[in-house]
């Protein structure tokens, strides 16, 4: 039992609507400009200076611990927590309870991403009285979110509905959320909502009729929820807006080659005869030759372009990409993909695709 803040980040979710690059890995460890998405929710905890965190998985959980390991490299140290099923965010919080041990804690969507970090809003909560707070943004589509009601004036929430039919306001739960012990008096006894889950916002509601504080702040900055591939691009774009200028003492660029804007090199790297216009990250020995690589690029490690023009787009390590026609613009390509021109007749499109993949040809 205790006061300090421990933080619980969720990497339980299958992914679907990343398929089919989550048929084979965790969707949270997706990369953004080179590097886990989960890795920005865990070093977000950390500069909050919560150091002791619970990670909820589930058929992932061994590639995940082979990512995180004990935590120390990310200044943490990591618990993992078994959720044997999908059962909803509330389900991960009372499944967490032996880890959590009576202490207030932040939980955080790992495939969620927050410009402003969660300083701030941890800091607030530790001064505050609150039971629980909230961060919310405004969207589009309401309907597809947890929706909240806040009161202007006192920045206290009013009313909380899950995915409503006709949203009573456009005010989104982000994912992240803070809450003090009391939250586990509801969970426990929480009801399977009509989708058959255990629904935070329920919790969050049910602190309202029990007359309990719900907090909530706007999002500072900008918010991405990865969880489909215009998403997890966007976010890419999103992180590389920020990206400082890198080059390793082993990266190689010839004189023939134009490097200009923001770029990281990293070890390894080899540029021939190319232009790279940032913001771009090459990851480690990526080779890139006869080829254009322009704005919001991430290129994984091991990566071979050539004789290719690619911008706006993220590719997974050991990737080949030879003589494409055309330029590559606003793509997702996974680990070990190769992409080529046919040099010999018939000169057709001959494609090897998994599960739920988009095609789009010339």
């Amino acid at each position: 039992m205790g006061d300090t803040l421990r933080g619980l980040v969720l990497a339980g979710g299958t992914g679907s609507r990343l398929r089919p690059l989550t048929y084979t890995r965790s969707k949270q460890l997706l990369p953004v400009a080179n590097r886990p998405i989960l890795f920005y929710a865990i070093e977000a905890l950390v500069a909050a200076g919560i150091t002791e965190v619970g990670v909820v998985v589930g058929d992932t959980a061994r590639e995940i611990e082979a990512a995180l390991g004990s935590g120390s490299q990310l200044g943490c140290r990591i618990t993992y927590i078994p959720q044997a099923a999908p059962l909803g965010l509330a389900h991960a919080v009372a499944v967490s309870a032996p880890f959590l041990d009576g202490h207030p804690f932040l939980m955080y969507l790992g495939d969620n991403l927050l410009k402003g970090g969660v300083s701030d809003f941890a800091r607030r909560f530790r001064e505050a009285d609150w039971d629980a707070g909230i961060l919310l943004t405004a969207v589009p589509h309401p309907e597809h979110f947890g929706v909240a009601v806040v009161d202007d004036r006192t920045g206290g929430v009013v009313r909380l509905v899950e995915k409503p039919a006709v949203p009573p306001s456009n005010l989104a739960l982000v994912g992240v959320y803070l809450f003090r012990p009391v939250i586990f008096d509801v969970v426990h006894g929480l009801q399977p909502s009509a989708r058959g889950e255990l629904e935070i916002t329920d919790a969050l509601q049910q602190l309202l009729d029990r007359g309990r504080t719900v907090h909530a702040e706007r999002v500072q900055g900008w918010w991405k929820d990865t969880g489909k591939p215009e998403d997890l691009l966007e976010a890419n774009r999103l992180v590389l807006e920020d990206l400082s200028p890198q080059r390793a003492a082993s990266a190689q660029v010839d004189d023939e080659s134009q490097v200009s804007g923001r770029v990281v090199l990293s070890d390894g790297v080899v540029v021939r005869r190319s232009t790279l216009r940032g913001p771009v990250v090459l990851g480690p020995g990526t080779v890139v030759q006869d080829s254009f690589i322009g704005p919001f690029t991430s290129l994984g490690s091991g990566v071979r372009v050539s004789h290719t023009e690619i911008e706006n787009s993220i590719v997974l390590a050991d990737a080949v990409l030879d003589d494409v026609p055309g330029r590559i613009d606003g793509s997702l390509l996974g680990q070990g993909t190769r992409v080529t021109r046919r040099r010999t007749a018939p000169h057709a499109i001959t494609l090897v695709t998994g599960d739920h993949c988009l095609v789009e040809v010339l």
